[in-house]
C-alpha cells in the first residue's frame, strides 16, 4: 500500500472518536451533530491542528458537523449550483465556453461541511471515461479540462496517468487543471510517481488548491507544493468565505500573505453556495465587499483574489462588484 493511502485510512469517521481526541467536554459535545447525513471525514493531520475542546476553532468548524446543520433555511438548496442542469454525461459538466469539468470520482480526503457537491449523484461503474473523452474530442471549442470530483487526487496514479495520456491525445486541449483539497490533509499524496506522471504530460497543467485558513498550512504542505511548482506548474488557490472561519480582514490577510510568500496565487474568493445544512456559514455580500476594500489598503493587488459568486446559467463566475 502506498504511503498516502495508509495515511488516508487513519482518517476520523466516527464523531465520538474525534471528540475524545480533542478532549471535548459534555457542554461542547452537545453542539455536535452525532449522526450527520453528510458523514464525518477528517484526516489525522487536520485533527492534530484543531485546538482542544474548542468548537470555535476554524478547522473544527469546517470539518465537524454541528447541530446548526439541521436549521431550516428557505434559500438553501440540495444542488445550489445546478450541476445536474449542465451534465453532458453523469461525469462531464460544461457550464462555460472553452472548458469542461470531469467529475473523476466521489471521494475526498476530507468532507467540508459547506461542500456544494455533497448531494451529487456519484455513480462510477468504471474509471476510463471513454464516453466523456469522446465528447471532448468531438468539440474543438473546448480548450481546457478541469479534473474535479470528489477530488482527482483520490484516484490512483495508474488511473490518472491513463487519463492524462488520453487527454494529451486530443489536439485542441491546451490545459489540464486539477481542482484539489488533498494537499492540506494528506500532502504525501504528491509522491515521486505522481510527480513523474505530471512531468510526462504534453499539456500545460495548472493546480487550483482549495485553502480557507492559515491553520491549514505548514512547512510540509509548502514543501510538497514546491515540488509541483518546480515542474513549471502554476499553483492557484481558491477560498470560500465562511462566517466565523475566515470572515475577518486579519484572517484573510494572514492567509493570502502566506500563500503569496510561497508562490501560490490567490485566484478566487467564493461566496457560499447555499447548500442545505451550511447556511450558518453565510456571509453577506456587503460584508464580503467590505473585506476586499480593507484588504486592498494593505496588500498588493496580485495577492487579493477576485471575489465571486456562482450564479447558475451565467456565462462565467460573477464578480461581486458587478452585482
Amino acid at each position: 500500500m502506498t504511503l498516502w493511502k495508509s495515511i488516508l485510512k487513519k482518517n476520523f469517521h466516527k464523531t465520538e472518536a474525534l471528540l475524545d481526541f480533542l478532549d471535548f467536554d459534555e457542554k461542547n459535545r452537545a453542539l455536535v451533530l452525532q449522526k450527520a447525513r453528510f458523514c464525518l471525514n477528517v484526516p489525522i493531520r487536520l485533527a492534530e491542528k484543531m485546538a482542544k475542546n474548542a468548537p470555535d476553532d476554524p478547522l473544527f468548524l469546517q470539518f465537524v458537523p454541528l447541530k446548526k446543520e439541521l436549521d431550516k433555511h428557505h434559500e438553501s438548496l440540495s444542488d445550489p449550483v445546478q450541476d445536474r442542469c449542465f451534465q453532458k454525461t453523469a461525469l462531464l459538466l460544461q457550464k462555460y465556453q472553452s472548458r469542461a469539468l470531469l467529475v473523476t470520482n466521489g471521494v475526498c480526503a476530507m468532507h467540508c461541511r459547506f461542500c456544494f457537491r455533497q448531494n451529487y449523484p456519484y455513480n462510477f461503474s468504471e474509471k476510463v471515461f471513454e464516453k466523456e473523452l469522446a465528447i471532448i474530442k468531438s468539440d474543438p471549442s473546448i480548450h481546457e479540462i478541469i479534473l474535479s470530483g470528489g477530488d482527482p487526487l483520490s484516484l490512483s496514479d495508474d488511473i490518472l496517468r491513463a487519463l492524462i495520456l488520453n487527454i494529451n491525445q486530443i489536439p485542441h486541449i491546451k490545459v489540464i487543471r486539477f481542482h484539489t483539497r488533498f494537499l492540506i490533509g494528506i500532502p504525501e499524496r504528491v509522491s515521486e510517481e505522481f510527480l513523474s506522471l505530471l512531468k510526462e504530460s504534453k499539456k500545460q497543467i495548472v493546480f487550483a488548491l482549495h485553502i480557507n485558513h492559515k491553520k491549514e498550512l505548514d512547512q510540509d504542505v509548502f514543501d510538497y507544493v514546491k515540488k509541483i511548482q518546480l515542474l513549471g506548474i502554476p499553483v492557484l488557490t481558491q477560498t470560500v468565505l465562511l462566517k466565523d472561519v475566515n470572515d475577518t480582514k486579519e484572517a484573510l490577510k494572514e492567509l493570502f500573505l502566506d500563500l503569496i510568500s510561497k508562490g501560490m496565487i490567490p485566484y478566487y474568493l467564493h461566496t457560499l453556495d447555499p447548500v442545505q445544512g451550511a447556511m450558518h456559514f453565510d456571509v453577506s455580500i456587503e460584508e464580503a465587499k467590505g473585506l476586499i476594500k480593507e484588504l486592498r489598503k494593505e496588500l498588493p493587488g496580485y495577492s487579493i483574489p477576485r471575489l465571486v459568486k456562482e450564479i447558475p446559467g451565467k456565462e462565467h463566475k460573477t464578480p461581486i462588484f458587478d452585482l
